[in-house]
């Protein structure tokens, strides 16, 4: 069952000159900075380890490069990944040793057979080139048709955390009749082809914009995820590394509709989001206070 969670009010990480005005109400987000004007489909975002460090990337369409913006939105680096093609780039994830992971799974049609998660030896902002050095190449569990029926669209993913040596996807439902199910896939942090164990069968409230995944982070005491959609974020915990048909789910509403498409922890109580650039709306990166 889902419940809702009435946050406290979020201080502002530092006085940003660049910053946008925000509402001070406490449940809203704060914007931090608009992104470069560059940066139009922003699809994941992380931290360097140190944390000075930004880094971003777009998803399909876009360079194969991820970028580099300070905590005043400057753009820092802009570094090519030399061995890896943007196919659909959909979300980027840091481990607790600082190693960088970009997700190369995005999967519109459900119909790829080349889905890889890409660990890059990218380590700070002076890089001029960063190489893919390990490829994990899948398949998703249950997936026997290329695509599926429409009815079943349930093989896109653009969400993913890792946790001790292995990763954790979270699809996106591009189903006929949309009721926020989603699936979950434990595969392992190695060099290899494997095939994504499905390890939970979950749904989220809502709408498509209340309850399609877009992006995955995960806390430093491993115990919650937080899930992003368009509209709300979703706080699972009670789950077990092989286990997440028990997880129970904390929906919070962002009070704020834009295609958000990254979220990240800033600290345990602080989650960064960015979303894409729209016409009138978007193009920001914003902290929430859990």
């Amino acid at each position: 069952m889902l419940r809702f969670l009435i946050l406290p009010a979020l201080l502002l990480l530092s006085c940003n000159p660049k910053a946008q005005n925000s509402s001070t109400n406490e449940n809203e987000l704060k914007i931090q900075f608009s992104l470069p004007k560059k940066l139009k489909e922003v699809s994941g975002i992380t931290l360097s380890k140190d944390k000075n460090t930004i880094w971003l990337i777009e998803d399909r369409g876009n360079k194969n490069a991820i970028y580099g913006v300070s905590s005043n939105g400057d753009l820092v680096a802009k570094i090519p990944v030399e061995n890896a093609e943007n196919t659909d780039w959909e979300d980027i994830i840091s481990d607790t040793q600082g190693n960088i992971y970009i997700g190369d799974f995005g999967n519109n049609d459900n119909n790829r057979q080349d889905l890889a998660i890409l660990k890059t030896d990218l380590k700070d902002n002076k890089q001029t080139v960063a190489k893919v050095i390990q490829t994990t190449k899948f398949h998703y569990q249950g997936q026997t048709e290329f695509p599926p029926k429409k009815s079943n669209l349930l093989y896109d993913c653009e969400a993913f955390v890792e946790m001790n040596g292995n990763f954790y996807l979270f699809t996106k439902n591009r189903s006929k009749g949309f009721d926020g199910t989603f699936l979950v896939f434990q595969i392992p942090n190695k060099e290899g082809n494997f095939e994504a164990k499905l390890i939970g069968t979950l749904k989220l409230d809502g709408g498509y914009n209340d309850a399609a995944i877009t992006s995955a982070t995960i806390n430093s005491t491993k115990d919650k995820i937080v899930l992003l959609t368009h509209k709300n974020v979703h706080v699972l915990t009670g789950f077990t590394a092989s286990n997440f048909n028990d997880a129970k789910i904390e929906k919070i509403p962002l009070h704020h509709n834009s295609q958000k498409e990254a979220i990240v922890f800033l600290d345990d109580k602080t989650l960064m989001i960015a979303d894409e650039k729209a016409k009138d709306e978007g193009g920001n990166v914003y902290t929430f206070s859990l």
